[in-house]
């Protein structure tokens, strides 16, 4: 009797006895194998209707490797938020350079290094490049609020803020030459490659993720609020993919779901709305910092966190309920971070799977490198500055742009005059 072999063997090419008279694969027959996507685990195809990460035998060790790393970061996190701006400054410039290394380790060859001497504290230079372009442009008015007490100083820092532009064009210039003269013949291509890696980087990087600085400085509410909700949506996708997830969103991302994407949705609004009236009663959050120290903040909030009234209908038990403005705001927010900031993390998935690698890096146990997890929070903080700017701040002619815009433009001769006319001025007002 001839011997049947199940679907899975059939699929396979494997599996079972050949039957007699049946030529085998060895004697040049060919086994038809069904094509099968690498992109969508074969659970997704089972017809019990599995769940995606229910399946997984490693699951919840996995999940409390990333309990036990989250908890740790989130530790870390609050202790720098309650420290203050600058330390929080001093956190995304480490998380930068741990993302540049990630990625500058990429698409290294170590045998093309060891012939380029040199080439590897090229790209370096032009990171501290771009991250001295980018924080000087951003923190031009803290640094002037920071040293007007001290005379040798303030011209010095007046000085750089004036030629900062001029001083990173030529220390790119010089790292631009320096690139040429390092070219090696057999090696060029390589090189080159480097070169555009390297600045794709830096774009990808410090374009996005330095946004993140101005946020902090406009007060710590626009850089806890957008990050906070990335954090939500994350683990809310996570979670409500682990237990309900069973229709995979996107082939890119293939443990991704429809279940986990629309929960995390829900759970990221419901979270923007409530976080936004928590963080808006601490003045240490909403008040913006005008210069480099440390010291506890007081301002007025102004009306975006003034609780305003609203009357509720009669079925009600409430009569009115107090929503702060910026409840509202928080709400756009929470709508990009759930619906459109994913898709950094997809970038990511789609260019991990072109150059076939797992993660970034294993920095952070449970959850890859660095840039694995910033993904998400560098589309966001874009997102959130610009919104910011656009919505919210309050266009007036305030004494610090005064201030940066007199540094800028004038000389110390021409600002010792102005000083002097301006005396003239108030001592006749008297």
């Amino acid at each position: 009797m001839p011997h049947v072999r199940s679907a899975a063997e059939r699929d396979n090419g494997t599996g079972g006895d050949v039957t007699p008279g049946t030529p085998s694969p060895t004697h040049g027959a060919r086994v038809r194998q069904r094509k099968r996507s690498s992109d969508v685990p074969s659970d997704v195809n089972k017809t019990n209707g599995a769940n995606l990460l229910l399946n997984d035998q490693n699951k919840y060790k996995s999940m409390l490797i990333r309990t036990y790393s989250s908890l740790w970061m989130m530790a870390g996190f609050v202790f720098l938020i309650y420290m203050g701006h600058l330390y929080i400054w001093a956190m995304v410039v480490v998380i930068q350079i741990f993302m540049a290394s990630e990625l500058f380790n990429l698409l290294r060859k170590a045998n093309e290094d060891r012939q380029l001497p040199g080439f590897r504290l090229l790209n370096w230079h032009f990171f501290f490049t771009a991250m001295l372009f980018a924080y000087g442009r951003f923190l031009s008015r803290q640094l002037v609020n920071t040293v007007t007490s001290d005379k040798l100083l303030y011209k010095l820092v007046s000085g750089l803020i004036k030629y900062q532009m001029f001083i990173c064009y030529f220390l790119y210039i010089a790292g631009f030459v320096w690139f040429i003269l390092t070219l090696k013949k057999k090696a060029y291509k390589y090189q080159f490659s480097q070169y555009a890696w390297t600045h794709m980087i830096l774009l990808m990087v410090f374009a996005q993720s330095s946004f993140t600085v101005a946020n902090i400085y406009e007060g710590i509410f626009w850089f806890l609020l957008p990050a906070s909700l990335i954090a939500i949506n994350d683990v809310a996708a996570y979670f409500f993919g682990f237990f309900f997830g069973k229709t995979p969103l996107i082939k890119l991302s293939p443990k991704k779901t429809w279940e986990g994407f629309l929960g995390a949705s829900v759970t990221t609004m419901l979270s923007a709305f409530v976080l936004a009236n928590f963080m808006g009663h601490f003045q240490w959050l909403t008040c913006p910092r005008k210069d480099l120290s440390t010291g506890w903040l007081h301002c007025d909030p102004g009306p975006i966190f003034t609780p305003e009234s609203y009357d509720l209908p009669g079925w009600i038990p409430w009569r009115e309920v107090a929503i702060m403005p910026i409840q509202w705001h928080a709400l756009a927010l929470g709508l990009f971070a759930s619906i459109i900031a994913p898709f950094g993390g997809f970038f990511a998935s789609g260019f991990k799977r072109a150059f076939k690698f797992k993660d970034f890096g294993d920095s952070i146990p449970g959850h890859g490198g660095f840039t694995d997890r910033m993904d998400c929070q560098m589309v966001m903080a874009v997102f959130a500055y610009i919104y910011y700017q656009s919505f919210v701040m309050v266009q007036d002619l305030s004494v610090e742009t005064i201030l940066e815009q007199i540094l800028r433009n004038l000389t110390f001769e021409e600002q010792h005059d102005l000083y002097e006319q301006l005396g003239k001025l108030l001592t006749r007002g008297n």
